[in-house]
Order: structure tokens, then sequence, then C-alpha cells
């Protein structure tokens, strides 16, 4: 089996829950490769470039895979698991499932006009600390991908907080409810599941290994 990692929007894989799930699957000899969704290009990522990208990123066509995916890369997995059969499990933490109305919403209509007039918006970046600015083209790419036609072709493992403030966790609910092959786990943690990451590793550990 091998172990791809796919880190959130505006996030990189040196974030915390990156780091400590690469030492646990070092501790007990597996390789977790860690892309970097951001491809020194924030300003210009799209949802199609990541998902190509982690295409390219896989093993030869005969090893199966593993996706661990952390909000936006949680979405991704799915994606992937949908389109190729490679993909034989997928662990979504804090999945971005109805991705655009919760971003959408937080980002506001004045602010959306601008964005699509002037071609940029200022997106804060937390593996950078820094805002950077983003393509509107990121807004019609994710329009392609709407849930309604998600699919769930393999085993999936949901983590999600019970208090997430950036995707409700009715979101995970709302898709666990229609395929039985998805495993909710539901979390006293937020978006961030900073406080319940070793408890992550011993649900994954029990779920894939």
């Amino acid at each position: 089996m091998y172990y791809i990692y796919l880190h959130g929007f505006a996030s990189s894989p040196r974030s915390l829950k990156a780091r400590y799930l690469c030492d646990r699957f070092a501790k007990v000899g597996i390789s977790l490769h860690i892309l970097d969704l951001n491809q020194d290009d924030f300003s210009h990522l799209t949802f199609s470039r990541q998902l190509q990208q982690v295409k390219e990123a896989f093993p030869d066509p005969e090893t199966p895979i593993t996706i661990i995916g952390s909000s936006f890369g949680g979405l991704t997995a799915v994606w992937l698991a949908q389109k190729h059969p490679q993909v034989k499990q997928v662990i979504c933490l804090g999945p971005a499932f109805n991705f655009l109305d919760h971003f959408l919403a937080k980002i506001g209509e004045q602010k959306l006009q601008q964005w699509q007039e002037t071609g940029y918006l200022s997106i804060y970046h937390y593996g950078q600390n820094r805002r950077l600015p983003l393509h509107y083209e990121f807004i019609t790419d994710v329009q392609k991908y709407p849930d309604s036609e998600l699919q769930c072709a393999v085993p999936t493992l949901i983590l999600h907080g019970r208090y997430d403030e950036v995707i409700p966790i009715q979101a995970s609910k709302n898709y666990q409810k229609n395929f039985p092959q998805v495993k909710l786990i539901e979390l006293e943690s937020n978006h961030t599941l900073g406080n319940v990451i070793p408890q992550l590793w011993e649900e994954i550990q029990k779920f894939c290994l």
C-alpha cells in the first residue's frame, strides 16, 4: 500500500497534522508521502491542477493507494478515489464538502464581486503566515466539481470535529448517509483538530493498518 497525505487549502506540508502523521507512520516503518499542493504558485491554484498533481504522484498502476486528506485535501481525496480505481481507501479529516457554499459565505457578496472584477483576492495563507493573491479562476474551476456528482467507491473514514467552524460537521453527515461504506467519527474539536491529533492517529491505525 502506498500512502499519500494532502494538506488543506492555504496550508502546507509543514502543518501540524502532516508532520505528526508523517512521524507516526515512520515509527511503524511506513512512508507517508506528503505533497505540496501549492506548487510554489498558490496564486494560480485550481482544483483541477490539484487533482492532476496528485495523480502524477501515483506510483506504478499495480500499487494500491490510500489517501489521507485534510479539509480541501479531503475533498480532493474523495474525487480521486472516484476517478481512479488504484485508490483503495480514503481518510478525510474535516473534509470540505460543499466547499464553495461555506467559502463564499465567509467572503461576502461585495468582496466576491471585487474578486471577479479585479481577478485576484488577498487570501491569508496559513502555511506561509502571510496574505497571498488568489486568482478568480479558483472559483470558476471548483464550480466544475459539484458535490452532487460525488460517489463513494471505496471504504472511507471521516474524522470531523463537532464544533467545526469552517466546514460544519453536517456536511460530512450528509455525505455519509448516502454511502454505507463511509464511517464517520465525531470528535470533540474544531476544524483544526489540533487537540485530538493522537486520536486521529489511533483511528487511522484501526482503519487501515
